[in-house]
This record gives structure tokens, sequence and C-alpha cells, in this order.
């Protein structure tokens, strides 16, 4: 499928789930936002849930290679449900990072098997400044594992790419905000002012 297809589709399939919410909302950095993107409804729509699965598995074997890592890192909480689905399709062993190291037991933040030298690649819902991949990234890191890659559906555009470029991890992505929002707009699904404040937003950042 092309890389434009797949952005139609998926904008189609968001759209249909109402996975864009408009007013005033506290992103996890802390800062306010007028929309937020809640893609953790995404597995209670079975249909939308296998098709976005696919798109993960093809946007990871088209951009990335299944012969380029070892095994797949899951963030809380979102991008477990992704990385588990897009790991059993793939055939690739799946870890997920904890948001905090586990006070008893084997007192790891990598639940699951992670050996010195894995090539692990992470994957989450969306990227805003890149806080929890950055932080999934150390965790990994700190037991040996190699994290070169990320992969999410949506970029907010909020300096998310440069700021997991600057700790040596690529990041792909699906879809844009701003390409979102269009997708949307020519649907008649979001009003020409909502358009606007998602432009203005991410061309700020």
């Amino acid at each position: 499928m092309e890389k434009q297809e797949m952005k139609a589709k998926l904008g189609k399939i968001l759209n249909r789930i109402g996975a864009l919410k408009f007013g005033t909302f506290t992103l996890t950095s802390g800062e306010l936002s007028p929309y937020y993107m809640d893609l953790r409804v995404v597995p209670s729509f079975p249909d939308a849930f296998n098709r976005i699965c696919d798109l993960y598995v093809e946007m990871i074997e088209t951009e990335i290679g299944t012969n380029n890592f070892d095994r797949i890192a899951g963030i809380p909480t979102a991008g477990i449900s992704f990385g588990a689905i897009a790991a059993y399709q793939l055939k690739k062993p799946f870890v997920y990072v904890r948001t905090a190291e586990r006070k008893h037991g084997r007192g790891r933040k990598v639940e699951g098997i992670l050996s010195p030298g894995d090539r692990v690649l992470l994957i989450d819902d969306l990227v805003t400044k890149g806080g929890s991949i950055v932080k999934a990234a150390e965790s990994v890191r700190a037991e040996g594992g190699v994290v070169m890659d990320a992969v999410v559906l949506m970029n907010r555009e909020e300096n998310g790419t440069r700021n997991l470029a600057d700790v040596g991890i690529n990041l792909h992505y699906m879809l844009t905000m701003r390409e979102l929002a269009q997708e949307l707009y020519n649907m008649a699904a979001i009003t020409k002012e909502q358009l606007t404040t998602v432009i203005r937003r991410t061309q700020n950042k």
C-alpha cells in the first residue's frame, strides 16, 4: 500500500472511532493543548484495531525491515497493545517497558526476555515531545538492549522527531497531526476553525 493511501485509510478509521477531540487538555508533558488524540480507545473497536495493527506491520516491514531488529518493545500504555499484536504478526519476541521499576521479583523495568546486544524496536501510539520514548529507550539500554528506531502512528509535530534524534533514535510515523487534520477537514469531519487550530499549534513548535 502506498504511504498516501495508508494515511487516508488511517484518517478515515480515526474519524470513525472519534479519536480526535477538541477542547482543553493537559498532555503528559504538562502542557495544555486545544486538542487531544485518544488512541487508547482503538482496541475497543476490533475492526479498527485490526486494521491499524496491519498498518503498523506494513510500515515496519517497509521502512525498517524485519531483519534490522530482534525484539519489539511496547511503551505503556497504548504502545503495549499495538506492539504485542505487531510482534505476534511479525513473529518477533515481545517485551514491554514498565513506567516504574518493580519493587519485588526481579526488580526490572523491562518485562520479558532481553539479552545484551538485542536490537529493540520501540512501539508507541503517538509522539509529542518524545519523553516517553526516551525514557523507554533508557530502560532498554540500561539492560544492554540496542535502540535505534521507534514507530508510532501519529506525530503531533511538537519537536519529538528532533528530540529523539538527539539521543540516537530514528522516528518512523504514519501520519502527522497536520496531515490528519487536513484529511478530516476534507471529509467535513472538522471545521475550518479546528483545522486552523491544529495548523497554528504545529507551526509554533
